[in-house]
């Protein structure tokens, strides 16, 4: 049977098995996402809850890159959410994940940010003065926004000059949490995430990204509840999810 016409059938009979009103016993989906999508998901999240009476949905937020080392290790998730293809397709390549569950479900972009009341930088140009003595990004080697980020500053040719003023966090959160505690004067994040910080930094400027920022879900092989995964997925492409990605600043694909 095609790929296509399996996931179909699938989706389709998992849908009818989860809709509200249809006595079902109770499943618990664990979600492995990248943390720029925290406060997307927790909101998707509640509403799929109510949606779907018996389906409780918890969530692991975290590095892109630390959330596969962990189902590498045999953690017990159900679904996989990146920030990046590169970390899907080794989690893939490596068979944790099911590739015919893989599926790309929103877009996202890469803003460089500063504290609300410092209004001296408003390009590139300006991260290499003096007066920039600190720059926070996500660790290239374990975090997506980190690997953007270096990609598009080799890209402009500023990398060289910039490299040793950057201070590496464990996630783009992180990296958004120094700039909001006045610990760096700027800092590259996902757009989504300056969003939702609105009040406390300001976005000089959206970066233009080597390759588009685009992410993908897929079923983590070793789930028990793969029928429920699918189903979760499939809501997430849904016009419903969609309308809160949007709302948190992030990109339809």
């Amino acid at each position: 049977m095609p790929v296509k016409i399996f996931m179909g059938l699938l989706v389709s009979l998992t849908a009818l098995f989860l809709r509200p009103g249809c006595a079902i016993a109770e499943i618990e989906l664990l979600v492995s996402a990248a943390s720029s999508l925290t406060d997307s998901f927790k909101e998707i999240g509640k509403v799929y809850e109510e949606k779907n009476p018996g389906v409780t949905v918890r969530f692991n937020f975290a590095a892109t890159g630390s959330l596969l080392q962990q189902i590498e290790q045999g953690a017990p998730v159900d679904i996989f959410a990146s920030a990046d293809q590169q970390s899907m397709d080794k989690a893939e390549k490596g068979s944790f994940v099911l590739p015919v569950s893989r599926t790309n479900f929103v877009g996202n972009s890469l803003v460089l940010i500063t504290p609300e009341n410092m209004k001296g930088v408003k390009g590139l140009a300006d991260l290499q003065s003096a007066q920039v003595q600190k720059i926070s990004m996500g660790n290239p080697s374990s975090v997506p926004a980190g690997r953007y980020t270096k990609a598009a500053l080799e890209k402009q040719g500023v990398w060289g000059a910039l490299a040793p003023k950057c201070v590496m966090g464990i996630s783009v959160k992180q990296a958004l949490e120094y700039v909001m505690r006045g610990e760096v004067e700027a800092a590259f994040v996902f757009g989504s995430d300056a969003a939702v910080a609105k009040e406390r930094v300001r976005v000089v400027t959206e970066i233009p990204t080597v390759t588009s920022i685009v992410y993908p879900v897929a079923v983590v092989t070793g789930s028990m509840k793969q029928e429920g995964a699918l189903a979760f997925i499939d809501y997430l492409q849904g016009a419903e999810a969609q309308a809160i990605f949007v709302k948190y600043s992030f990109k339809k694909i």
